[in-house]
């Protein structure tokens, strides 16, 4: 075989593959992708106004999609299984979730209701379908909170066809909730902070994803008592307060984590010292003599150690 022949079967291999792999993607890709999102939504209305559910129910989905292994995840899970009371299967199964069946069947040319970013179906009705079977007290304050105003739809975070949600395992849950909050995760791996690097806690231990009636989405009403749940020997109240510790242990710390010990927000005696400014004692001393009691060990705590209070008579100073 001649140098031309062998180029010439190369360069017919190469197309015929382009070709298949072109055909593939024409297979794959469903008919009302080039649609307007919009316009798909508008579909699907009137399919839920029209009602066409099929009566063999997951059997006519299956005819067509059991070869894909996501899709035959779902029965590994409990939203999969039909012995249990209130599930998607116990009830209109596929369409339960999708929507109604209609034409759809009929080469795939009518839409049904999918999940995920790349869904046409806008967050707000994608929650909706899942809001009513979850509708209950935990997720009771899901309007207007951070992660609904911000369109995060359910499957953004959990993920239903399979027999384990990473969101609700202990052990994959940071994972999947820095996936987005890149911040709080560049903040776990600083040198002080609550040990979620090691799934010794998990952001749900402080934090309500579905809503809640406080900042930040905490379990608690406020940061202090969120603190205070675990931190009691911080809560008062004392004799002798501290007013930034009152009012908010983020007045000082970082509860995702710091370069600076404690998970402090800055280094003393700069951290006391954006309050107490005025300190003759502190602040000229600092500056003129680097090696003292302000810049040396616990600095401004070598002293005031009852930073979080104190109940000592003569504790008027945070000094005992």
């Amino acid at each position: 075989m001649n140098m031309e022949s062998a180029k010439f079967k190369q360069e017919v291999v190469v197309f015929l593959l382009f070709v298949l792999t072109t055909m593939s993607f024409n297979i794959l890709a469903a008919p009302w992708d080039d649609k307007d999102p919009a316009e798909v939504e508008a579909i699907l209305d009137s399919k839920f106004v029209e009602g066409k559910y099929s009566p063999k129910g997951a059997d006519s989905c299956l005819m067509c999609h059991r070869k894909s292994s996501d899709v035959m995840a779902l029965f590994d899970g409990v939203h999969g299984n039909p012995d249990i009371s209130g599930s998607p299967m116990a009830d209109l199964q596929c369409e339960a979730c999708h929507g109604p069946l209609g034409k759809h069947n009929r080469g795939g040319k009518e839409p049904m209701i999918t999940f995920g970013a790349n869904s046409p179906v806008p967050a707000q009705k994608q929650n909706s379908v899942c809001l009513s079977c979850h509708n209950d007290e935990q997720r009771m304050a899901w309007s207007g909170n951070h992660h609904d105003n911000a369109d995060v739809s359910c499957s953004s975070c959990h993920s239903v066809h399979t027999g384990n949600d990473p969101i609700s395992d202990r052990k994959t849950e940071v994972e999947v909730c820095s996936s987005c909050h890149t911040q709080q995760k560049a903040d776990i791996h600083k040198r002080s902070s609550h040990p979620l690097k090691w799934q010794q806690m998990v952001c749900s231990d402080c934090h309500t994803p579905h809503g809640s009636l406080s900042d930040s989405n905490l379990k608690q009403m406020s940061v202090n008592e969120n603190c205070y749940s675990c931190h009691a020997e911080k809560r008062g109240p004392k004799l002798w307060e501290h007013s930034p510790v009152s009012d908010n242990c983020a007045n000082c710390h970082n509860p995702h984590g710091s370069v600076n010990e404690d998970m402090l927000i800055s280094k003393p005696p700069q951290l006391c010292q954006q309050c107490h400014a005025s300190d003759g004692h502190a602040s000229n001393a600092v500056f003129a003599n680097s090696n003292n009691a302000f810049t040396a060990g616990q600095s401004c705590m070598n002293c005031h150690s009852q930073v979080h209070g104190s109940n000592h008579p003569s504790g008027k100073l945070l000094q005992r």
